[in-house]
């Protein structure tokens, strides 16, 4: 199957790294025009000359802002007017003991994993729907299904991006656009790197330390091992191909059989 995004523009948010950084790459192999976004200049532009090493061929735009702001969304459009491709990826987590998350943390949860994607969708889905093409996909988490009792507010974030998937996917009904939500298991990223050490002895050497984690925290993955960013690329590079066109509205796992469930 040949995935040509040639001629699309596409932009990944929060992607100086990890996977973000690993779908930005995926792109621009399969053709695509990206923006690799992140709120530091020199962040970006060194992360811009990372993939480009990796593929010389690839066009990469920097698109510096701070998406968890109107001033960051505004910025974000000024640098992509138009977008053909937009995957939601910005998004913060760690642990934290229920009762002690407070409302102010709630808030910012919700502004950098919720309404930073409402408002990029805003912006460009009207352009897309306009053009009679488009994709727009937000990068859930197994946490939107199986609710962690150590992050209940990331993963209250998470599901509440199913939901805003769901429903623009409705707005954008028979326009030739599609949306849908991607459901990443566990991934092996330094974020979760430091989060897997939070967890369990920081004197283990990392692959026994995420055995020990996967055993102890995540048992229920049919992977048993955490997933490499590359594999969520390429679910994300499908969804964003001509080849998806009939999957909309949908929340596609790329999980690891972690959410023991027969349905998506």
């Amino acid at each position: 199957m040949e995935l040509n995004l040639e001629g699309r523009t596409a932009l990944v948010t929060g992607s100086t790294q990890g996977i973000g950084a690993a779908i930005a790459l995926g792109l621009a192999r399969a053709g695509a025009r990206v923006g690799v976004n992140g709120r530091s200049r020199s962040r970006v532009e060194e992360a811009v000359a990372h993939l480009a090493v990796d593929d010389p061929r690839a066009q990469f735009v920097p698109v510096v802002a701070d998406l968890a702001t109107e001033e960051g969304t505004e910025q974000a459009v000024a640098a992509l007017p138009d977008v053909d491709i937009l995957v939601n990826n910005l998004g913060i987590f760690g642990a934290q003991p229920a009762l002690e998350i407070t409302d102010d943390e709630w808030r910012r949860y919700f502004e950098v994993n919720v309404l930073a994607a409402v408002r990029l969708t805003r912006a460009y889905l009207p352009g897309m729907k306009e053009r009679g093409w488009g994709r727009i996909q937000y990068i859930a988490s197994d946490s939107a299904v199986v609710i962690p009792a150590e992050m209940i507010h990331y993963g209250v974030s998470k599901t509440a991006l199913l939901a805003v998937g769901r429903g623009f996917a409705k707005e954008a009904a028979g326009t030739g656009v599609t949306v849908n939500s991607v459901i990443a298991g566990p991934t092996h990223t330094g974020g979760v790197e430091d989060f897997v050490y939070e967890l369990v002895d920081r004197e283990l050497p990392w692959d026994e330390a995420q055995r020990v984690f996967m055993r102890e925290h995540r048992p229920q993955s049919l992977l048993q091992r955490l997933i490499e960013p590359e594999e969520i690329a390429n679910l994300v590079v499908y969804l964003s191909s001509d080849q998806a066109s009939a999957t909309t509205g949908g929340a596609v796992r790329v999980d690891g059989g972690y959410v023991d469930s027969i349905l998506p």
